[in-house]
């Protein structure tokens, strides 16, 4: 049985359709990239997927996790970018599954610690959030979202505003997490290059119709072919 299984899902934005009857499943270990133009719904979706924002119509249904086993990443804001903490303290908040709390466990820290190391950013551990770089900034929220789970990360535009050598180095650690430590992963990213080399499975939202399907077929859509070239049969 599929992890999330969404059918035919419509979602508005304000008052504008943004989510059009789109279907698709995530498996245990898979790495889904969603691609598409602009205003397509993508981040809607997410939210929906998360119960952060009402769905019109069509149903997520969930089987071996709920959406507060979720970790998630949202779109960079200057409020994130700003955020008056260390390294430490904002990774450690992501324990916050079930509201706010004072205190934290031994537990909570342990989980922390051991995100902060996956990520590699131990040495920076003591220092403000607000003066970290634009990609150990993302490497602090992405241990931060695993420390609400490692079963599943929703990761919206996770590279935007990053360098092509950081945003490279942000696609692999993903990878790594998707491969090694088991961890589903579902991404939205306007990337193609890099979805198509790490992800197993696309869904594409456009607005004159929506792909889901393995990688491998997605290279064989006219969507494909507009972007890497009549030529590719991969």
């Amino acid at each position: 049985m599929s992890m999330i299984s969404c059918e035919k899902v419509y979602m508005n934005y304000d008052s504008t359709k943004a989510v059009n009857g789109v279907s698709f499943s995530v498996e245990k270990g898979d790495f889904l990239c969603i691609v598409g133009e602009n205003g397509t719904g993508k981040s809607t979706l997410l939210k929906g997927i998360l119960g952060l924002q009402k769905l019109n119509s069509g149903t997520i249904v969930f089987s071996g996790i709920t959406n507060r086993e979720i970790g998630y990443l949202p779109q960079r804001t200057l409020v994130q970018k700003d955020f008056p903490a260390s390294v430490r303290e904002v990774v450690l908040s992501g324990r916050q599954t079930k509201g706010f709390r004072l205190f934290y466990t031994a537990n909570d820290r342990k989980t922390a610690q051991k995100n902060i190391e996956l990520m590699g950013i131990g040495h920076i551990r003591s220092k403000p959030f607000n003066e970290l770089s634009g990609g150990q900034q993302q490497r602090v929220l992405l241990a931060r979202a695993l420390c609400a789970t490692q079963k599943l990360l929703l990761l919206d535009e996770p590279t935007t505003g990053l360098d092509p050598f950081v945003t490279a180095e942000l696609y692999s650690l993903i990878s790594r997490l998707n491969r090694e430590h088991g961890v589903t992963v579902i991404m939205v990213t306007h990337d193609i290059r890099n979805s198509v080399e790490y992800a197993n499975k696309i869904l594409s939202m456009e607005h004159d119709g929506d792909f889901f399907g393995t990688t491998a077929e997605y290279m064989k859509t006219d969507a494909a072919k507009r972007i890497f070239g009549g030529g590719n049969n991969a």
